[in-house]
C-alpha cells in the first residue's frame, strides 16, 4: 500500500510519466493483462532496437558492443583548452596509457551489460508477446519477437568460447598458445 501511496502521489505531481505506462486490456499490447512501467515507449523501443540491433553499430559478431563500430571511421573528437581528445572505437587492446591503458569501454562487447539487455528484453516480451516484432539484425529483413532477439544476443555471447570454422576460439584471438595447447 505504502509503495501505490508513493506511485500515486508522484503521478499527481508529475503526470507527464503517465505517458510512460502502458495500459492492458483489450485493444492495448498487454499478454495476459499484464501492465508495464517503463521509460522507453513501444516507438522508442523501436529506434533504439533498431540502433542496437545494427550490425554497423552496435551488433558485434560477439554481442553488444560498448561503443558504436561508426566511430571506427569516426571517431568523437573535442577539445579542451585547445588540446585534442579523441575516442576511438578500439574493441581490442588500448592504443594509448589513457585510462590506465584501458579500452574496455571503447568497442568491446561487455559481458555483464549484455545480460541486463538481454534480460530487459525479455521483460518487454512477457508484456508484449509476439506482438511486437522488430528487425534483426537491422536491414536483414529477418523479423524477431524480443524473445527471439535476446536469443540470437545469447548465442553471439557464447559464439566468441566456441570454436570457429578454424578450430579456433575468438577469445583468444590470436595467442598461439591458447589455440594450439590441448591444455587450454
Amino acid at each position: 500500500p505504502m509503495t501505490m501511496a508513493a506511485i500515486n502521489e508522484r503521478m499527481r505531481r508529475i503526470p507527464e510519466l503517465f505517458r510512460a505506462i502502458h495500459p492492458t486490456g483489450e485493444g492495448h499490447y498487454g499478454v495476459e493483462e499484464r501492465g508495464l512501467l517503463a521509460l522507453v515507449s513501444p516507438e522508442r523501443l523501436r529506434r533504439i532496437l533498431s540502433k542496437l540491433l545494427d550490425e554497423d553499430e552496435f551488433l558485434g559478431p560477439y554481442g553488444i558492443r560498448a561503443l558504436s563500430k561508426f566511430h571506427e571511421k569516426n571517431p568523437f573528437v573535442f577539445y579542451v583548452n585547445g588540446q585534442e581528445y579523441r575516442v576511438d572505437y578500439l574493441p581490442a587492446e588500448s592504443n594509448t596509457g589513457m585510462f590506465g591503458g584501458n579500452s574496455n569501454w571503447r568497442g568491446p562487447v561487455w559481458m555483464p551489460v549484455n545480460i541486463m539487455i538481454i534480460r530487459a528484453l525479455l521483460n518487454y516480451y512477457l508484456y508484449y508477446g509476439d506482438n511486437f516484432k522488430i528487425e534483426c539484425p537491422t536491414g536483414s529483413g529477418n523479423m524477431m519477437n524480443l524473445f527471439e532477439v535476446s536469443k540470437e544476443i545469447s548465442d553471439r555471447l557464447t559464439r566468441i568460447f566456441l570454436r570457429n570454422e578454424h578450430g579456433e576460439r575468438p577469445v583468444y584471438g590470436g595467442a598461439e598458445k591458447f589455440q594450439t595447447d590441448p591444455h587450454w
